[in-house]
């Protein structure tokens, strides 16, 4: 197949660049272009092509000749919580990309959203496709703006047959993280910077495995149907326990105090607006650092035939890159 990937060279774009070249597809990938390629995918042998999803007529080029677009293009900027830039990524581009993809009569769309467009839940009653959307009380445009881009989707799918399906991962971990960004967890725990705990969890996945059910929706799932990527749920002390093992180093055993956690979020927000400096938490990230936010990937494990990697295996794999590539000395 032809595949077109839209934003392919961040964490979750460089491994699925690769497992698409594995499966022996033409693969190419549409850029910013920013003056420099991501170290993480120069190598490969794909087609790069710059331009731009607010961009129809470099969208129109990019996806000519195109048999599955899979958009993974996004702003995922939680800091600050607010921004117009944000909504006009995940909201407008998106719809460039659906009304390029129609225009192309495209054989299979897929969208890659979050996990967070769902309702979470806990360790008992873990959150599912069926769950409504509740992360508006949050106050993250990120959020919002990734809800409404995946409601485009399948609204497309149902009043202009698009043959789409939306993937929506949790937290992934491993190699070629290059910004960092999920791994920078990984480097504070290792440099051991982190003071403590809280008392939340998470939903956790290999990034290969992620990269390997959305390689599968090619073929498999239903048009029209979300599908949670995720295999994994701990709390942080337990996933902080895992991540120590693996990288030989004292995990944190100091549980932090919620109120303390969203009292000292507030004060970084406060602090952020006054100097206008990038705080290290705000009062949206501490609210969700103390939360339950556990999901199901049993619907992507039957339907698109989803790996479920031990996470202690995504833990080393992006351990040893980051080592391999200077991150950790």
């Amino acid at each position: 197949m032809k595949v077109l990937v839209t934003g392919g060279d961040g964490l979750l774009g460089s491994n699925l660049l690769r497992m698409l070249l594995k499966a022996d597809h033409e693969v190419s990938v549409l850029l910013l272009d920013t003056g420099s390629l991501s170290p993480t995918i120069k190598d490969l042998n794909i087609e790069i092509i710059y331009g731009n999803i607010l961009d129809l007529n470099s969208l129109d080029s990019a996806i000519t000749g195109k048999e599955v677009v899979i958009h993974a293009a996004a702003s995922t900027m939680v800091i600050p919580a607010k921004s117009s830039s944000i909504i006009e990524v995940n909201v407008k581009g998106t719809k460039n990309v659906i009304e390029a993809s129609l225009k192309h009569k495209i054989k299979r769309f897929i969208h890659v959203g979050s996990a967070n467009s769902f309702c979470p839940g806990t360790f008992k009653n873990p959150g599912t496709e069926i769950n409504p959307y509740t992360g508006w009380k949050y106050g993250l445009d990120y959020m919002d703006s990734k809800k409404a881009a995946q409601d485009l989707v399948l609204n497309a799918v149902k009043t202009h047959k698009l043959p789409a399906l939306v993937v929506n991962p949790t937290f992934m971990l491993g190699a070629y993280d290059a910004k960092p960004s999920s791994g920078a967890m990984i480097i504070a725990l290792y440099n051991q910077k982190l003071p403590g705990y809280t008392g939340g969890s998470k939903t956790y996945i290999s990034v290969k495995d992620a990269s390997q059910a959305i390689v599968n929706a090619i073929t498999l799932g239903r048009i029209g149907e979300c599908y949670i990527l995720g295999n994994h749920n701990l709390n942080y002390a337990d996933a902080f326990k895992l991540m120590a093992e693996e990288l030989k180093v004292t995990p944190p055993h100091f549980k932090l105090p919620d109120n303390i956690v969203k009292i000292y979020g507030r004060i970084c927000s406060l602090i952020c607006k006054a100097t206008r400096k990038t705080p290290t938490i705000t009062k949206e990230l501490a609210l969700l650092s103390c939360e339950n936010h556990i999901y199901s990937g049993e619907k992507a494990r039957r339907e698109l035939n989803m790996p479920n990697t031990p996470l202690n295996i995504a833990i080393r794999e992006s351990y040893e890159w980051f080592i391999l590539n200077g991150y950790i000395s």
